[in-house]
């Protein structure tokens, strides 16, 4: 006699497709959810619908039938997410639209579907622990956590972000922006409990929410300005960044500077001018004439400006402060580099293809500096230098050897178009001047340049596209932030802390009906 077959009962071809069908709809709707909650970024600051799109990945990640499509729809919001709000990463592919046009759409989708695993893993991770709302927030805190810090990190949009135009941004002092992604995830998981059972739950949460906004309001008091404060003028030459280095144009640009720096104040000299990121094409070592031009410009004013220099073969994307005696007082070398714009990694196997850093200009990409560190400004004091893209990592920020006075940002955002790229970038640069109580001033070679105040206001800035220059008073500096203090470590502690309740929880609950406990 035969033995009974106890394997389980096969699912029809039919069954099959209308799964994987299923799954397809969760996943399109979930890349949908994902856009939406980036517009809750630059340009556009529509952080309601930020927090409405990261509600409908939760519903969405609730739907999903197992840890694969967990994973799925997870990764389908992450991709939808990414390639709203990086879209313009494209934009540096198209400067020199011959040698690197073809990468554009390469680097959109890898970028956005590379990044997109961290939120697909997490997804996984949180349907195994129960597919309980508060696994789901950790699990994405989490994800964001590892994104910002594994392989160089690539912090750039974060979660947390979707607060800065609102009052919650200011709480960004106490728990820095991954405290602000772990509440908006919150948020989140609040407004989708208003159409469950616990809605109840969800009023007494959104009145709790209501305060802290009071509370953020509060906290974003900015501080009364010092009637002795330093001026400082910011120079925007407004360079495109495919004429910046042609030769038929590199000497307009220079002299626009030059009679930026030269032309009267308002009501008096300004103690400080700062030029922007490669603000000059000669390096360092050949630009002693341009340096003489510029000393003779600013008179008895120190100038900042940033330019490239070389050493041993090796060329550095550097920052010095030039003396009122035409004598570099200061220098700084950018130690976080970009990945594939500044430098390659694997170069030399990169080299033997032809393919070098898009920012490099010559050789085959640059060398990092030695890391964070301050220079000093005649008559201000302590800066901590950040050169384009270092204003996107918090922990640089914070990785300074004491405190600085200001935290002082070249950058060049020629690189990222005239849509949102640039917009981005200041609202980072808003979030580190909050999460230090320091001001910050930038000055960028298209714009935005900007003084941003200890509370991340904006107190005067040259708008995007615009050549021209702005005499500015620096802001006061506040006493360190709970932030500036400890960092990201409370964050870390409670992510950790909250998977492993999380595990415990759902080992201790094994018994019960898989997703009966949604607490």
């Amino acid at each position: 006699m035969a033995e009974p077959d106890h394997r389980p009962y096969p699912v029809s071809r039919f069954e099959a497709r209308a799964a994987l069908l299923f799954l397809r709809r969760l996943m399109g709707l979930s890349a949908l959810s994902g856009g939406l909650a980036a517009l809750a970024h630059a340009p556009f600051y529509l952080w309601p619908l930020g927090l409405l799109g990261l509600t409908g990945m939760f519903a969405l990640f609730r739907a999903a039938s197992g840890p694969w499509p967990a994973f799925w729809i997870g990764w389908a919001g992450g991709t939808g997410y990414f390639a709203v709000a990086l879209f313009w990463i494209v934009e540096p592919f198209f400067v020199d639209l011959t040698r690197h046009g073809w990468m554009a759409p390469f680097a959109l989708i890898f970028l956005s579907g590379g990044l997109a695993l961290f939120w697909g893993a997490a997804s996984t991770l949180a349907y195994r622990l129960g597919r309980r709302p508060s696994g789901w927030i950790m699990a994405l805190t989490g994800a964001e956590l590892l994104r910002s810090y594994l392989l160089t990190g690539f912090p750039w949009a974060l979660i947390g972000y979707v607060w800065t135009p609102s009052p919650a941004a200011h709480y960004a002092s106490l728990i820095g922006p991954h405290g602000l992604t772990m509440a908006a995830l919150i948020v989140a998981v609040t407004l989708w409990h208003l159409g469950t059972h616990a809605r109840a739950k969800a009023m007494a949460m959104i009145a709790l929410y209501g305060l802290l906004i009071g509370g953020g309001i509060l906290l974003g008091r900015s501080p009364e300005p010092a009637l002795d404060a330093p001026l400082i003028r910011m120079v925007q030459p407004n360079a495109p960044q495919h004429q910046k280095w042609d030769p038929d144009h590199v000497l307009r640009f220079f002299d626009r500077q030059l009679d930026y720096t030269a032309r009267p104040g308002a009501s008096r000299p300004p103690d400080l001018i700062v030029w922007p990121e490669t603000a000059i094409p000669w390096l360092l070592d050949g630009a002693d004439l341009a340096l003489q031009q510029i000393t003779r410009a600013a008179g008895e004013t120190p100038v900042v400006l940033g330019l490239r220099r070389l050493e041993q073969q090796r060329l550095f994307n550097a920052l010095i402060v030039l003396g009122p005696d035409g004598k570099v007082d200061a220098r700084y070398d950018k130690h976080h580099l970009v990945p594939f714009g500044e430098y390659f990694p694997m170069g030399d196997l990169a080299a033997k293809f032809g393919i070098r850093g898009l920012a490099a200009g010559e050789g085959y990409g640059y060398s990092s500096g030695p890391g964070a560190q301050l220079i000093s400004l005649p008559g201000i004091g302590d800066a901590l230098p950040l050169i384009c893209y270092e204003a996107v990592f918090p922990q640089d920020v914070r990785a300074a050897p004491s405190r600085p006075r200001l935290l002082l940002q070249l950058t060049n955002d020629a690189w990222f178009g005239q849509f949102s790229g640039p917009f981005q970038h200041l609202q980072q640069a808003q979030m580190r001047a909050i999460e230090q109580g320091l001001p910050m001033l930038r000055v960028a070679n298209t714009g935005v340049s900007a003084m941003i105040d200890a509370k991340g206001r904006i107190t005067r800035h040259i708008p995007l596209g615009s050549a021209g220059f702005a005499d500015v008073t620096l802001p006061r500096a506040l006493p360190p932030t709970i932030y500036a203090r400890v960092g990201d470590w409370p964050v870390i502690g409670l992510v950790l802390i909250g998977l492993l309740a999380c595990f415990l929880r759902r080992r201790n609950t094994a018994h019960r009906t898989p997703g009966a406990d949604f607490g």
